[in-house]
């Protein structure tokens, strides 16, 4: 059902967020933690050199200016600066100087720098810095390994979501299940009773009886045929609905004139003005659902409308509009009309089967339906289908 679905990517919207958000933040303090025991790794070797070329400065400065050659290392590049941070002289290969950190990686990821700040101002330094070469596939391989780590994690607190989210679904599929038993088991019961009414106020003599009983008649027929409608949707939701198709050609003008004749009597106890406005159209399809379609249609716009209001019935080549000006149903709720079970409008009885029928056949048939609904003004469903052309061939 649609409100299952909307309940299910709800629920897997926000786990799926959290879970992400969870791994995003599991994944950074996991490279939080390595690039931090990385740095402390090299810190140990970068003080070391530190310390050597501390002690060259040394030798430089007391010598100088008959000495002026910096010192340099294979294994190092060094630069020192003074004590307003200006450069004094450098062989670093990446000037992205930080003097408020000891040791970083730099910005491009290829250099560890090593800010050590001197007691004694050897030509004037004041902070030496020592630079080496980061080690590239460190953080290939932490990548490779966060990526690895967090699929698995993300794949296997997704399986757990599924199994929580059948558990959240779980009460109201039961729900729905222990309904379509109840369906089930009283649909039968309804039958025989339900004909024999509908057969006895058919043969009654209407002319020798007086007006009161005639109008007794008349709120009897209406009941019966109210009743007849719901249990022909519920014989088709539990019975029919798996029975192979027997396609032909449908004359769709043919069937609205007798479903509105059949629905005349309902349609006079509300005082409903009935506009027709049909030419002759045919449909390739399953006449029994055809005729279950309109039913549901034409019931709904009777059912739903107002006291003294309009039905308009419009039937062109491909195109199908039943509209009233009933209560109308909120926007919001448009997109779930079709659920089975859901009614928008307590006031009415029903089950709320008629229009998931009505969506389930046109499924079938390749029949897109257009809603559009205001609340006190009314509903129009219009019916899109391929109109059949060559009837004579229909078998």
């Amino acid at each position: 059902l649609r409100s299952e679905k909307q309940s299910l990517l709800r629920f897997l919207a926000l786990y799926t967020t959290l879970v992400v958000a969870l791994i995003v933040v599991l994944s950074i303090l996991y490279y939080k933690s390595r690039y931090d025991l990385m740095l402390s790794d090299a810190r140990a070797e970068l003080s070391k050199y530190a310390y050597i070329q501390t002690k060259r400065l040394k030798v430089l400065h007391h010598f100088f200016p008959e000495e002026r050659t910096y010192p340099r290392d294979p294994r190092f590049n060094s630069a020192i600066y003074d004590i307003e941070k200006k450069r004094i002289f450098s062989l670093l290969k990446d000037n992205d100087v930080r003097f408020d950190e000891e040791i970083y990686l730099t910005h491009s990821g290829k250099f560890i720098h090593f800010v050590k700040t001197l007691d004694e101002f050897y030509l004037g330094t004041r902070y030496l810095i020592i630079e080496t070469n980061a080690d590239a596939a460190w953080q290939a391989q932490l990548f490779r390994r966060i990526a690895l780590y967090g699929g698995i994690a993300f794949v296997l607190l997704m399986l757990f979501g599924l199994l929580l989210a059948r558990l959240f679904l779980k009460p109201m599929r039961d729900s729905i299940m222990l309904l379509d038993r109840f369906i089930k088991d009283t649909t039968h019961e309804l039958n025989t009773p339900l004909a024999a009414i509908l057969a006895n106020i058919e043969t009654m003599d209407t002319d020798v009886m007086v007006e009161k009983n005639r109008k007794k008649l008349n709120r009897i027929m209406i009941a019966a045929k109210t009743v007849s409608v719901l249990y022909k949707d519920l014989t088709y939701l539990t019975l029919e609905q798996e029975k192979e198709n027997r396609n032909e050609a449908v004359d769709l003008q043919e069937i609205i004139k007798n479903r509105s004749e059949y629905f005349r009597t309902l349609a006079e106890s509300k005082r409903l003005e009935c506009k027709m406005d049909t030419e002759q159209v045919y449909i390739y399809a399953d006449r029994r659902k055809i005729v279950r379609m309109i039913d549901n249609l034409i019931s709904n716009a009777i059912k739903y409308n107002v006291r003294g209001g309009t039905v308009s019935v419009s039937l062109r080549e491909g195109r199908l509009e039943i509209s009233d000006t009933g209560v109308g149903i909120p926007h919001e709720k448009v997109p779930f009309i079709f659920d089975r079970y859901l009614r928008f409008n307590k006031s009415e009885g029903g089950f709320g089967i008629g229009l998931s029928i009505v969506k389930q056949i046109a499924d079938e048939f390749d029949i897109r339906i257009e809603v559009d609904s205001k609340v006190g003004r009314g509903t129009r469903f219009v019916l899109y289908f391929k109109p059949y052309k060559g009837k004579e061939h229909a078998s």
